[in-house]
């Protein structure tokens, strides 16, 4: 099993939690930069939540 492959089945059904996650990041560097960078921050956060759902949308797929 290559790298890739491991890292779908530790991301498969956990969804919230890393959206979670992705939002306490960007809150965090928030926090830590006055807000200063809020725009690209929410930029990338929602980059990041649009590749979860990408990919959590191939796993539905391959099921079905």
């Amino acid at each position: 099993m290559d790298f890739v492959d491991q890292i779908k089945g530790a991301v498969s059904g956990h969804d919230d939690q890393i959206e979670g996650a992705i939002d306490k990041g960007g809150d965090f560097i928030d926090s830590k930069t006055d807000g200063k960078y809020a725009g690209q921050v929410d930029q990338v956060q929602d980059f990041l939540k649009d590749q979860l759902n990408a990919f959590a949308g191939d796993q539905e797929a391959l099921k079905s």
